[in-house]
């Protein structure tokens, strides 16, 4: 029987801001002049790149960064410089726009609830089944559950900058299932990595996907997780 609920966070229960916006909210902050039609073609460079954390992965990975790349979850430093390195290559206007480009992704106002996580969240709550944010990533996400109403309904946070272990070690999950009380057995993990966070299987977790879509196609995906309760 299920009595906890893990949830990944980018592409699980938010969503970052398209690469368009995030680059935009970033030049016009800096006073910077760009054409709309050189922003996007930016835009287009900084996604092949994989340089937005939550967004999607290099295309073509340097191989001086491949190490950097897959420890970058390990530290807030290694996140910062990994995905500052692929900015810097993706041909900005201004090189210093690349340090901007990673503060602006940390920055609440570019992450987006999906519709249903809120109501997924407070149903939960309602049920009495504690919940545990299991994350991969380099900085502290806290700021962006707070910012959105969400964090009084997250029991705690398992980030891997924190504990200098990333998923799919099963070491994370066991962590966040000591933190809930509950034996893995009993605990459902909700990502939208098969390779992460099918991890928690190897503990014998229950493990449900979701498909990591922008925020507006994708309406009422964790709804699916109360019917698995």
């Amino acid at each position: 029987m299920i009595k906890g609920v893990l949830f990944d966070f980018s592409g699980t229960l938010f969503r970052i801001e398209s690469t368009e916006d995030w680059l935009r909210a970033v030049v016009v902050a800096s006073g910077h002049d760009m054409p709309e039609a050189e922003l996007a073609g930016c835009a287009a460079r900084l996604e092949a790149a994989g340089a937005q954390p939550g967004g999607a992965n290099p295309r073509r990975l340097p191989a001086r960064l491949e190490i950097l790349w897959r420890e970058r979850d390990l530290s807030g430093e290694q996140h910062r410089a990994a995905y500052t390195a692929l900015a810097r290559g993706a041909g900005l206007p201004s090189p210093e726009l690349a340090e901007a480009l990673y503060d602006r992704h940390r920055d609440p106002a570019a992450w987006r609830p999906y519709p249903d996580a809120e109501s997924t969240l407070k149903e939960l709550r309602g049920r009495d089944v504690p919940v545990a944010v299991v994350s991969n990533i380099g900085w502290d996400l806290r700021p962006v559950f707070r910012h959105h109403g969400l964090d009084p309904l997250v029991d705690t946070y398992l980030l891997s900058y924190e504990y200098g272990v990333q998923k799919p070690d099963p070491r994370l999950f066991r962590a966040a299932c000591d933190a809930l009380g509950l034996h893995p057995t009993e605990v459902l993990m909700v990502g939208d990595h098969p390779a992460a966070d099918g991890g928690a299987e190897a503990l014998g977790c229950a493990v449900h996907f979701v498909d990591p879509l922008p925020v507006d196609r994708r309406p009422d995906a964790l709804t699916a997780v109360l019917g698995l309760l």
